[in-house]
């Protein structure tokens, strides 16, 4: 159950291939988490340390109990101030958590970084015990009782859609002693094999012609003009991962089964039911979407690879060159400074409020760039706290799809920080919608560029990219919900040998593909390194929503006279204070509506007549 806003972790990495830690490139920035705190040390943090526990002690002291009165009552003895008192713990141990975080994140394999966040993380364990009762006695009070609140208390009136969205939870709510169990077991179950799984993907290194590299460093040969240099990579990877099967089949049945019981006590039907509840999305929305994307793979990712090993020469690609680039790509590292401005003038062609919010992660070092050992691999967005600001972790190296994964997670940046007015209960944004500003902000980036192409080959490379990113998005986000989705249901029927779930990642990876990529030994691992299966079970349909969401929410824009971009920020500023179905409405768009996939899709599916047609042409 969603009991606390603030993360003790970082939002898992978008679905972007790796950078090589090799290439030098000037002028990258390093955050500046001291905005947070000045180090682990200071007194700063301590003093927040202390003020967290004895508020967190004075709240439950004030209040638990105590609610049925509360809610009767307005002023200082009111419904309205607890919920107030409460945000502003929420808050503060926000701040605590994404301070702990992010300093991890930036070198999981530094003793003091993991020693510091795991204490970090038992203390707002023990901390949030004391809340935990909160939510719990909320949702005991009566519909009735709750209504009449809201109707005499204004303070406890603006916090309705925050209820509204608590008692969503009511169903799957547990006894208040065993809520405090899965809490404070937690620590010592879930996060720990999380953990587990972080500090032992950092940790592992590939050799490629005797030279030991991080994982980044490698995946990013695959990306490679030469072949051999493809494959080296890909079997270096393959080795490695081999080698660690047993640690990652332990945390990923663990991981499973630890699901599958907290499933159960709550009364989850669906093994993905819980997410979808967390993501305030039904069942049939995601059923319908999964299905879409399932009956468009011959006509997208079958179709696409079938014309790119014409283009490469080839009969069939080997998995290792799905991301390959295309002949006559200029292999050119791009400087920080230009796709500095190449995002930011995408944005500003949108609207200079919103290139204005993106210049500020920039020019206040809210971005750690450059790709080192130890830090957190892909990229993310972290929210923090509305009384602070987002940061955006990335590993830049110049790549054309960097440049594109700067847009993206900018756009989560942005929207944080839109959101963040709802305050510290309301500003977070289900995982659903969280995506609508990063891919929208990767397509006014992508179109910006385009429109720049001054010949067909260049026109066509770009086209190529941007298909290869969406199928990445869609295609191959649904392949991964299919292959967890199978993965936990197998779980139920006792443990998964390393073969079992391999063998699994094949099935839904040969069905995704097609028959243009050719699934060679070694790939039956490469499930191990995704961290969305470990971090946010089934997340991961989020990204193939988002993309046929914003698909569908461009082709408003390219279609609107005037308006669309106030009805945007409002969408974005909402945070999680509304429904997809309130927030899509000013635009025409239903995700209930069976063939509001099929336009998304058609999207992706034009891109690819399009690449067709220049290829005739030439």
């Amino acid at each position: 159950m969603r009991r606390f806003s603030w993360p003790l972790a970082t939002l898992p990495a978008m679905p972007a291939e790796a950078v090589s830690a090799d290439t030098a490139i000037d002028n990258l920035p390093v955050w500046r988490l001291s905005d947070l705190y000045p180090s682990q040390t200071s007194d700063a943090l301590l003093g927040d340390m202390k003020k967290a526990e004895e508020l967190a002690l004075a709240f439950e002291a004030t209040w638990k109990g105590k609610l049925e009165q509360a809610v009767a009552g307005t002023g200082a003895t009111g419904l309205g101030a607890a919920i107030t008192q409460y945000e502003a713990l929420d808050d503060l141990l926000g701040r605590i958590a994404s301070y702990a975080g992010l300093t991890y994140y930036s070198d999981m394999t530094d003793a003091k970084n993991a020693k510091f966040f795991g204490d970090v993380q038992a203390k707002l364990t023990d901390w949030s015990s004391h809340l935990l009762f909160f939510a719990l006695e909320l949702n005991r009070l009566s519909d009735a009782a709750v209504d009449a609140c809201l109707d005499q208390d204004p303070v406890a009136a603006r916090y309705h859609p925050w209820l509204l969205d608590l008692r969503m939870d009511k169903p799957h709510q547990l006894e208040d002693r065993v809520e405090q169990l899965f809490l404070e077991k937690s620590m010592t179950g879930a996060a720990a094999f999380n953990r587990l799984f972080d500090e032992t993907l950092a940790s592992l290194t590939f050799n490629v012609d005797g030279k030991e590299q991080p994982l980044e460093a490698t995946l990013n040969l695959l990306q490679e003009p030469d072949p051999a240099t493809r494959e080296k990579g890909a079997k270096a990877l393959s080795e490695v991962f081999a080698k660690n099967l047993r640690i990652f089949t332990l945390v990923t049945n663990t991981l499973s089964k630890d699901k599958e019981i907290s499933d159960r006590w709550r009364g989850f039907e669906d093994i993905a039911d819980s997410r979808h509840l967390a993501n305030r999305v039904e069942r049939p929305v995601v059923d319908a979407l999964a299905a879409a994307v399932k009956d468009a793979y011959p006509r997208l990712s079958h179709r696409y690879y079938k014309m790119k090993a014409k283009w490469l020469g080839m009969d069939q690609m080997n998995f290792w060159d799905r991301n390959a680039p295309l002949p006559d790509t200029v292999n050119r590292v791009i400087p920080w400074d230009e796709a500095r401005e190449t995002v930011l003038s995408a944005y500003d062609g949108f609207a200079p409020e919103m290139a204005g919010i993106a210049r500020r992660f920039f020019d206040e070092n809210w971005i750690d760039a450059p790709a080192r050992p130890g830090k957190a691999p892909g990229a993310f967005a972290h929210p923090t706290v509305p009384s602070a600001h987002p940061y955006v972790l990335v590993n830049y190296l110049g790549k054309p799809r960097d440049v594109m994964t700067l847009a993206h997670e900018l756009g989560h940046g942005v929207h944080q920080v839109l959101a963040g007015e709802q305050g510290a209960l309301m500003c977070q944004t289900p995982l659903t919608l969280a995506e609508t500003a990063s891919v929208f902000g990767e397509m006014l980036t992508f179109r910006a560029l385009l429109d720049k192409a001054k010949t067909k080959k260049e026109r066509k490379i770009m086209l190529a990219q941007k298909v290869e990113d969406m199928i990445n998005t869609v295609v191959r986000q649904i392949a991964f919900y299919e292959f967890e989705r199978k993965v936990h249901t197998a779980r139920k029927n006792g443990e998964l040998t390393a073969e079992e779930i391999g063998q699994l990642w094949l099935s839904v990876q040969e069905e995704s593909l097609g028959p243009a990529i050719r699934i060679s030994e070694g790939y039956e691992n490469w499930w191990t390194y995704v961290p969305h299966f470990i971090h946010s079970p089934f997340y991961v349909y989020a990204y193939a929503f988002g993309d046929c969401l914003v698909n569908s929410l461009y082709a408003v824009y390219q279609n609107a006279d005037q308006g669309f971009q106030d009805k945007y920020f409002e969408l974005l500023k909402a945070g999680g204070t509304k429904h997809h179905s309130e927030l899509l409405a000013p635009f025409g768009l239903d995700a209930t509506d069976p063939s509001f996939w099929a336009k998304g899709l058609s999207m992706i599916e034009g891109l690819i007549d399009e690449l067709e047609a220049l290829d005739t042409d030439a």
